[in-house]
């Protein structure tokens, strides 16, 4: 009842299966990965910290992910925060957070975009999924908060069908540290994808330049590279089936 009368108020249904009613119906989202694993792609570039993705970049997450960030679809954060809070808690447990002391706190760190591609969309969709993360990590026990203390220092082109060579060339010298910023305990870097890592990468150069602790990446979703040759994810992340 509840999904047909949001349907006939709001004209919304499932991004996934289609249905009528909540933009991720029970079934999609009680079908959605709990676990995280990590996603190194291939080749990874040097130094990079240990990534980690809920699943591969493809239906149903990567429906989830666009029809948020692209679309403005913004009830789908809860779920795309409850997924980023399954790998931040993977890249905590795996850095070691049993050896931690107990009043230690985890900074989710945003990999951010350019102010302007802010504009176009109307919202930060990144942001919105990290803060929703933190909350969802809150809950399993750990004290965590979002602490946005990257900038962009230049847009840099579209990164679509770039290789892994060409992206780490057009994000190189892209991230800086706020200048007021003041960050006191380890973070996770945290984005909705990671392709090549190279993003990742020169956004965790910046903060370690900063003298900043990262203790991993954590992501929605791995992109499963199928263009020939070398390049590609180890080990394979299994794909997420749709609820049916």
């Amino acid at each position: 009842m509840l999904d047909a009368w949001l349907d006939l108020l709001l004209g919304s249904s499932c991004s996934v299966c289609g249905a009528p009613g909540r933009v991720l119906c029970r079934r999609c989202e009680a079908a959605l990965p709990r676990e995280a694993r990590e996603c190194w792609p291939t080749p990874t570039p040097p130094g990079l910290v240990r990534p980690c993705a809920v699943g591969e970049y493809a239906d149903p997450l990567r429906r989830l992910v666009v029809d948020h960030k692209e679309h403005g679809r913004l009830g789908l954060a809860r779920p795309l925060g409850r997924l980023l809070a399954v790998a931040v808690v993977d890249t905590w447990r795996a850095a070691g957070v049993r050896d931690r002391p107990a009043d230690l706190r985890v900074e989710l760190v945003p990999v951010p975009s350019h102010p302007s591609v802010v504009r176009e969309r109307s919202h930060d969709p990144l942001l919105r999924i990290a803060r929703t993360a933190a909350g969802a990590v809150r809950r399993e026990g750990l004290r965590a908060r979002v602490h946005p203390v990257l900038r962009v220092t230049a847009r840099p082109v579209d990164q679509a069908g770039l290789d892994s060579t060409s992206r780490a060339v057009n994000v190189r010298g892209r991230f800086a540290v706020r200048r007021a910023a003041r960050v006191t305990a380890p973070v996770v870097l945290v984005d909705d994808v990671i392709t090549t890592g190279a993003t990742l990468r020169e956004a965790q150069r910046a903060l370690e330049e900063a003298g900043v602790t990262v203790l991993g990446a954590a992501t929605v979703a791995a992109t499963r590279r199928r263009h020939p040759g070398t390049e590609g994810l180890h080990p394979p992340l299994p794909a997420v089936a749709p609820g049916d």
